[in-house]
């Protein structure tokens, strides 16, 4: 599953990193970014922690 970061609402506290280092990391701006696809459940599980519901699926 690919995921979408909304660089708008990201706070960059780095919950997706942490829990989904293969799919997510930080950028220049310090905010998460997607850079690749993941397992669709752990996409799911970060989309639902996200603080400031900055992911969303794409």
């Amino acid at each position: 599953m690919r995921a979408h970061v909304d660089q708008d609402t990201c706070i960059g506290c780095g919950l997706c990193i942490s829990s989904v280092p293969e799919v997510f990391e930080m950028n220049a701006d310090g905010k998460a970014e997607a850079i690749a696809d993941g397992p669709d459940d752990a996409v799911k599980s970060a989309i639902d922690a996200c603080p400031v519901s900055a992911i969303r699926e794409d």
